[in-house]
């Protein structure tokens, strides 16, 4: 048998710092948004010669992505595999979509995907508690991914609660655009001590903005979007705050850098009105990177089962 499972990415409508923590990472509050554009992943068992012990293969699209231990779905699997006790051969297969280190949550939501898909693969042998104590382990953003809800994300980002679908974003539509290169998360961070007001947080931002998009006011919500990293990055990297202004000159109601970027968001009114700027965008910044498309709706993690493809929607 072999299972297929699509993986999310996300855009933070708020990513809101709240100092340092006795561990060294940042206390936060963020906005998580899942967005549907999609990487894939797939697993199957596998035939293996027992004398070698090999339990687990994974292989990847992206040939810049490692698949050893480094990679967060090799890590994800090995603590499920740990954890649940299995030894079955399987093989997985990572089909890479999403650019790389680029703030919307790829890699996380692979661990996290991976988590679901070999649960159901092997028949659910771990609750949800379960699954989330190891996505905790993984990543801060990996416990998000576990669900496919709007959510609040609190300490690290692994204590999510989640919300409500935003009923006021029915009909509007998401630019994302990745440009070519990557910002490292640690960097990042470190030089937040240029950025003091942004290293402490007014806390409760993001839930009041979450009430703003729960309670129907879009003009409050698009106003009050905030990413206290992009400090740092637009300094490094003044391009990006380009890619802001075009979106604003071209009708977005709301732009932003996701996470710790590159990627910008913009969201626009209508499908139409964010289609019709790839001309004028490209005419400005030139064809390279990655430019996407989509309407504000919720992704499902769609899995599909070789040989009779059948569907089942989490």
């Amino acid at each position: 048998m072999k299972l297929t499972q699509r993986s999310p990415c996300k855009v933070n409508l708020v990513l809101n710092l709240l100092g340092l923590r006795p561990d060294g990472f940042h206390e936060l509050e963020t906005l998580f948004f899942p967005v549907p554009l999609f990487d894939e992943l797939s697993v199957e068992t596998i035939e293996s010669d027992s004398a070698q012990r090999l339990t687990f293969i994974l292989s990847c699209s992206n040939s810049e992505l490692p698949v050893d231990s480094s990679n967060l779905v090799h890590r994800a699997a090995a603590s499920f595999l740990q954890v649940t006790g299995i030894r079955t051969p399987i093989r997985m297969h990572l089909e890479k979509n999403l650019p790389l280190a680029a703030g919307i949550g790829g890699g996380s939501a692979n661990a996290a995907v991976t988590l679901r898909l070999l649960n159901r693969f092997f028949g659910t042998p771990l609750d949800f508690q379960s699954l989330n104590q190891i996505a905790a382990g993984l990543g801060s953003d990996v416990n998000f991914f576990l669900q496919d809800l709007p959510a609040i994300g609190r300490g690290r980002g692994e204590q999510i609660e989640p919300l409500p679908s935003f009923d006021v974003l029915q009909g509007k539509s998401m630019v994302l655009y990745h440009p070519g290169f990557g910002v490292s998360t640690p960097w990042t961070f470190k030089q937040l001590a240029d950025f003091p007001d942004a290293r402490n947080g007014r806390p409760g931002r993001a839930m009041e903005v979450a009430q703003s998009f729960l309670s129907g006011d879009w003009s409050a919500a698009a106003a009050s979007l905030y990413n206290g990293l992009e400090g740092p990055v637009l300094r490094k990297y003044p391009i990006l705050r380009l890619y802001q202004e075009f979106f604003r000159q071209h009708g977005a109601a709301a732009t932003l850098m996701s996470g710790s970027g590159s990627t910008t968001f913009a969201i626009f009114d209508h499908l139409s009105q964010a289609e019709a700027i790839l001309p004028a965008f490209t005419e400005s910044f030139g064809t390279a990177g990655w430019f996407k498309v989509v309407p504000c709706v919720l992704p499902t993690s769609s899995v599909s089962t070789d040989p009779h493809d059948s569907h089942v929607t989490y």
